[in-house]
């Protein structure tokens, strides 16, 4: 899923084109992205865009008379831009915005089809659409700390929940804890005032790196290679790669359709964290250190 960096990115490429243009057409593929009846889709067209916003992991796409599009790419969806009345083709493409100087196009890969559009009126519209998740640049230490002990949560899924912390999924969660150095799974009212330091600067900093160097790109092309593995991450998507910091091989923690990626040198200790399908195969024999992880390949 599109993350806060790569939103950011998308916006910092859809400004110099979109802005002050006017939204000739929207286009529907799938009559199942639109989740919303009022205003009408309708309501858009011929309209000029005066505004662009990041909601949480969502685009926002104003335009006159305070009416809003609101994008939610979810997993799978991404944005293309392509010549003026480019051809939806393809079973991935489900809308298209039109503008003069060209279309911006949404595909979604694979067969659920998760994203979503909404047309929303003014603020109260906006906000409707906002999970309600710290802003990291807009609060300090202490509202990030207030945010996270919400609830006694892992700190994975504290950076996670949309809820808590805005715009952050798996995938810079995973450069986040690494970069902080802490445990995936340590609970959140668990951590120590120099842990909740490191977490807090650790979240600004990666951020703040992904944020410009996904920007730096975006000023040269149109982001078509919006992806959660990246060749420059530490760690996420790097199992059993070596960790840049220290060289031991990158671990992995499997659920559903998602993986958790965590170095056990650096951020647990040298435990080797249960993964849920593994460990009950391997029941007492489930390696719980890196030796032990060690002798069971060696066997």
């Amino acid at each position: 899923m599109p993350e806060l960096p790569d939103i950011s990115a998308y916006i910092a490429a859809l400004e110099p084109r979109i802005l002050g243009q006017s939204l000739e057409r929207v286009r529907l593929a799938s009559v199942f992205l639109l989740r919303s009846v009022d205003p009408p889709l309708s309501a858009l067209e011929d309209k000029t865009v005066v505004a662009l916003r990041r909601i949480g992991k969502r685009i926002a796409i104003g335009v006159e008379g305070d009416l809003w599009v609101i994008l939610h790419l979810m997993i799978a969806g991404r944005l293309h831009w392509k010549p003026p009345h480019a051809k939806l083709a393809g079973r991935n493409a489900l809308a298209a915005f039109d503008f003069p100087t060209g279309s911006l196009t949404l595909t979604e890969a694979g067969s659920k089809r998760r994203a979503s559009l909404y047309v929303v009126r003014g603020e109260e519209g906006l906000a409707a659409n906002n999970p309600g998740g710290v802003e990291v640049f807009d609060t300090n230490l202490d509202g990030f700390h207030n945010a996270l002990t919400y609830e006694n949560r892992t700190l994975k899924r504290a950076l996670t929940d949309p809820r808590l912390v805005s715009g952050i999924g798996n995938a810079y969660s995973d450069e986040i804890l690494h970069a902080a150095q802490l445990s995936p799974v340590t609970l959140t009212h668990k951590l120590k005032p120099d842990e909740w330091e490191r977490l807090f600067s650790a979240t600004r900093s990666t951020l703040t790196l992904w944020i410009d160097r996904l920007r730096t790109e975006a000023a040269k092309s149109f982001p078509e290679g919006v992806t959660a593995f990246r060749t420059e991450f530490a760690v996420h998507g790097k199992f059993d790669q070596p960790c840049p910091r220290c060289g031991q091989k990158i671990l992995r923690i499997r659920y559903a359709d998602n993986e958790t990626n965590y170095c056990a040198r650096c951020q647990t200790g040298g435990k080797v964290l249960a993964d849920r399908s593994l460990s009950r195969l391997l029941g007492s024999d489930w390696p719980r250190t890196l030796d032990e992880l060690e002798a069971l390949k060696r066997k």
